[in-house]
């Protein structure tokens, strides 16, 4: 298992995924994205591992773009702000090859080990 975590320092969501992946001794790299963000090709295997942009997003943000996001169609013009602005994802990010989940999964990683 290759793991890896997209995720925020001041998210307790992260923390909790973290700790799961510590707990089962599982070797895991951590990405801060507010500092580093994703590479174009990260962003897309995320994109494709969660089922698209609007999963991706954290619709519980009280953010400008996430508002007028909520009335958008076009999932690239979604996919270029989300890219844009990372602090609109939903963390953790936590990508295994090909999957990925976005928010605190636990009933999805234990299906990866």
């Amino acid at each position: 298992m290759n793991i890896q975590i997209f995720g925020k320092g001041k998210c307790f969501d992260t923390k909790k995924a973290e700790r799961y992946f510590k707990e089962r001794r599982i070797k895991y790299q951590y990405i801060d994205l507010d500092r580093y963000g994703m590479s174009p090709k990260e962003f897309d295997a995320v994109l494709r591992g969660v089922g698209g942009v609007d999963n991706l997003i954290d619709w519980n943000l009280k953010h400008q773009d996430v508002t007028n996001m909520r009335y958008m169609e076009d999932a690239r013009t979604k996919e270029d702000i989300i890219y844009d602005n990372p602090k609109l994802i939903k963390t953790p990010v936590v990508r295994n090859g090909k999957l990925a989940t976005a928010g605190y999964c636990p009933e999805i990683w234990t299906n990866w080990e």
